[in-house]
């Protein structure tokens, strides 16, 4: 089969195309045949090394397809089942062994591609807003990169949840996207002060919750952005690692709080996976859930993928197809 591989850390050219052996499926593993896979800011940190992953390896977390074989033990997954998996290592590739722990049953009406779209960041966007910080109507939330991925998909759960949300982007296409999404505001950071105009949205009064993906920066400006005992989630850092922070700073500026959460941590159980992942693409079969797909490009060609990503070209998910 062929697969994504990287042997040393570094830039895009480090992601190169091998053919290697197929997988057995080890006792409680599943192999399946990947239909897409989802390509994340994750998979960009572990290639170039800001994230240690052990060389050599076989990047991406995320994946839809369809089961070809059962290893020892499996009971609940047969041949032929369409399943979606996230935070498993190995997405980049034809095929791969996954816990069967992992799957979760595509449903019907839910295309697969689009399964593998949604599953990391749609689960990422529902911890967010359903458990970091629970949303409440009456809440004011800041998304940050609201026309990427994740961020379209926080402000649709945001407003399922009643809540109204600020976007930021940077062109004026991302600004009609994240609109399209739910955001009832959109600042373009590339022409507007968002510490400025959330303050003149909010009345002065702030947001009770800031959602950021970006990092370096905006980090600091959304800490002034945050109402007295306001929340800043910090789940990415697209931009760079923020600098160290006195814990004071967040008693002067409010008795804010401040999170560092991952997605792993919120599908640590299989009861947690099954009810986020089961709430995610119930929402997309039912249509209250859109889901962009802004690019797809061949396996062979995930160098020109993390390229388009890191220099923000995309809008919606960048997918794989092997």
């Amino acid at each position: 089969m062929r697969a994504i591989r990287v042997l040393q850390t570094g830039g895009p050219e480090v992601l190169r195309s091998e053919e290697l052996a197929l997988p057995v499926p080890a006792p409680g593993q599943v192999l399946v045949r990947i239909a897409a896979a989802g390509v994340n800011f994750i998979d960009v940190y572990q290639r170039s090394g800001q994230y240690r992953v052990p060389l050599p390896f076989t990047p991406g977390q995320e994946a839809a397809g369809s089961v070809t074989a059962v290893g020892p033990g499996v009971t609940d997954v047969q041949v032929g089942d369409r399943v979606a998996y996230a935070i498993v290592m190995g997405a980049y590739a034809e095929f791969a062994a996954v816990p069967a722990d992992r799957l979760v049953p595509v449903p019907d009406g839910v295309d697969t591609k689009v399964a593998a779209a949604v599953m990391l960041q749609g689960m990422t966007a529902h911890y967010l807003a359903t458990t970091v910080y629970p949303l409440h109507s009456g809440d004011t939330c800041l998304v940050h990169a609201a026309a990427g991925g994740a961020g379209l998909l926080l402000c649709q759960i945001a407003k399922l949840r009643g809540a109204r949300v600020i976007g930021t982007v940077s062109t004026a296409e991302k600004a009609a996207l994240a609109r399209a999404a739910g955001a009832d505001e959109v600042i373009r950071y590339t022409e507007q002060d968002f510490e400025v105009e959330v303050k003149r949205l909010t009345g002065g009064r702030g947001v009770q919750v800031v959602y950021d993906s970006v990092g370096r920066t905006t980090f600091e400006k959304g800490l002034n952005v945050l109402a007295p005992r306001g929340m800043m989630v910090l789940y990415g850092q697209s931009s760079g690692a923020v600098a160290p922070l006195d814990p004071q700073v967040l008693n002067q500026k409010g008795s804010l709080v401040l999170t560092r959460p991952t997605l792993h941590h919120f599908v640590a159980t299989r009861a947690e996976l099954l009810a986020r992942a089961g709430d995610v693409l119930g929402w997309v079969r039912a249509g209250k859930l859109a889901v962009r797909v802004g690019l797809e490009l061949p396996l062979a060609e995930a160098g020109e993928a993390h390229r388009r990503l890191e220099a923000r070209r995309t809008t919606g998910k960048v997918l794989l197809l092997p």
